[in-house]
């Protein structure tokens, strides 16, 4: 493949343009838009996989494939466009996601051309945000990506449909608010005026304004995370939303907000992330106790799903405020391992709907005696949630515990406090999760709300549930599978958040840990904790 090639433009846009031609597809009953999707999708997975295997340098800190337009230059407005080690797994994560999201989309009848015109136009969008360098491009695409998951969920969601997706819409945009308000504060800064993000993360900024782009780039990604208390249109939200559509939410769009704080938080802020890791860090305690004990109080299965998506997030908060590599670490591979379980956990989810139409857990006892196979991959999905060993929800989390403890940043007495208050998060969440599996499926099948017999999970569905339940088992056993993808950009960023921390937490005392002089961190320090797992 020609490296000169604009590879980036074209797996941003492929999807949109593909969407557009929808209307003019030859198709009466969707079967044929449906097909049509599905290609596309898979067409643009697998070219993402063959072009960052060819160009992608993953022992590169640096970001690279860099492709960069005049679009509006009377605004400063380019079409730039560039990957590292924080962008191109989550797109690879995007691609996979997507792709099952779509075939699981299959017995979509209502407005088929509609449906997945916005399941492409909604790829397009999560892989714009990733690769886009300009502020404004990935402020205008973040925006963007609002409009199809509103119309999914208004249109093809539940009884409170209209609620759900008028909550999500109003949480999300006034919380997007606040990366313009930032970015521009920062772009503006100084005599030279740039939204591109990696010069944005040169400039040399006062404290009180470093202070307060934090603050807003905390406010807008962490209603996307999300973080309490801006939790609330989650549950909402995947309640009513439909299985596919559930699976990119919570697979893809979260991550969203992970992402957003260590590009944007993280690398351009260093200073102020300095400052607010502790508060991240007790917001990803409080986001990890709280999800965990509201999920086992939840009746509707999707909600205890989606309280449970709030707990697991809160690891990615622990990962980031380690202020070590170790936790970035963790932090990343939390989001990709989440990625993968929440989606297959969604998906079986809304098999076991379309057999039962109810989500109602006290309705579906016994469901394992007609759903054997559907029972086994649905046990599968939950003991990768409550991180047994072998699967990545435990390499994922060990790894940010590794972080936290590992820190030189905070004294002993505050690490310890986090850990034991993590850990009864940890001690709650395979109680919710087992009692979840057992009120589904076993005991007396629930009467006359459904006929006797069940139909088990079909070939079609069975492939779904695998292609996302093998790469959590694939990252469990062998993690290096995903940490070498973006291990450098790690361990590059938190060296760089590393060296500001000594004079800074100096002041801080008992909080950090005293440090006199600077200690970069070791390049290898992520590498051989992952790979002791």
């Amino acid at each position: 493949m020609n490296a000169q090639f604009p590879w980036l433009t074209v797996l941003t846009v492929l999807p949109l343009v593909a969407a557009l031609l929808i209307p003019l597809l030859p198709d009466r009953d969707g079967k044929t838009v449906r097909w049509y999707a599905l290609a596309i999708a898979l067409v643009e997975f697998a070219l993402s996989a063959t072009v960052f295997w060819q160009h992608y340098d993953g022992q590169s800190a640096q970001i690279q494939m860099v492709e960069t337009v005049a679009w509006l230059p009377q605004i400063g407005l380019n079409w730039s466009l560039a990957v590292d080690g924080l962008a191109v797994p989550l797109i690879l994560l995007t691609g996979l996601v997507n792709t099952v999201a779509i075939f699981a989309a299959w017995q979509v009848k209502q407005k088929p051309r509609l449906f997945y015109f916005l399941m492409l136009a909604l790829y397009s969008a999560q892989v714009g945000v990733f690769a886009a360098q300009d502020l404004i491009l990935f402020f205008l695409i973040w925006e963007l990506e609002l409009v199809p998951v509103y119309l999914l969920i208004s249109i093809w969601g539940g009884p409170k449909r209209q609620y759900a997706a008028t909550k999500f819409i109003l949480y999300t945009a006034v919380g997007s608010v606040f990366i313009l308000l930032a970015g521009l504060a920062m772009a503006f800064y100084g005599g030279d005026v740039t939204l591109n993000m990696a010069a944005l993360g040169l400039k040399d900024y006062p404290l009180a304004l470093e202070l307060f782009a934090y603050a807003g780039f905390l406010l807008a990604f962490g209603v996307k995370l999300p973080i309490f208390p801006l939790h609330t249109w989650l549950p909402d939200a995947h309640g009513e939303a439909s299985a596919p559509v559930s699976m990119v939410l919570a697979g893809v769009l979260l991550k969203m907000g992970g992402y957003g704080l260590i590009r944007f938080n993280l690398q351009m802020l260093p200073d102020a992330h300095i400052y607010f890791a502790p508060v991240l860090i007790a917001l990803g305690v409080v986001n990890i106790v709280y999800g965990a004990l509201t999920a086992f109080a939840q009746e509707n299965l999707k909600r205890r799903l989606a309280y449970s998506s709030i707990s697991h997030m809160g690891f990615v908060l622990l990962g980031i405020g380690a202020l070590n590599s170790v936790g970035l670490n963790g932090a990343m591979l939390q989001m990709l391992s989440h990625g993968l379980i929440a989606a297959v956990l969604f998906f079986l989810a809304g098999v076991t709907y379309d057999r039962t139409h109810t989500l109602a857990m006290e309705k579906m006892s016994g469901i394992a005696q007609s759903m054997p196979k559907t029972f086994a991959l649905f046990t599968a999905g939950s003991m990768a949630s409550l991180a047994l060993p072998g699967m990545s929800g435990f390499v994922s989390e060990l790894t940010v515990f590794l972080g936290l403890t590992s820190s030189d940043a905070y004294s002993t007495t505050f690490k310890v406090g986090v850990i034991f208050l993590a850990a009864v998060g940890l001690i709650i969440t395979p109680v919710y999760l087992l009692s979840m599996v057992r009120r589904v499926f076993t005991g007396q099948q629930g009467g006359d709300m459904f006929d006797k017999l069940l139909l088990d999970i079909n070939p079609r569905e069975t492939f779904i549930a695998l292609s996302l339940l093998l790469p959590i088992l694939a990252v469990g056993m062998y993690p290096k599978l995903a940490t070498q993808t973006y291990d450098v950009t790690t361990t590059a960023i938190a060296t760089q958040v590393h060296a500001a921390l000594p004079a800074i937490a100096q002041h801080h005392l008992p909080l950090y840990a005293q440090l006199t002089q600077s200690a970069p961190m070791l390049p290898t320090e992520a590498t051989v904790a992952v790979n002791r797992l």
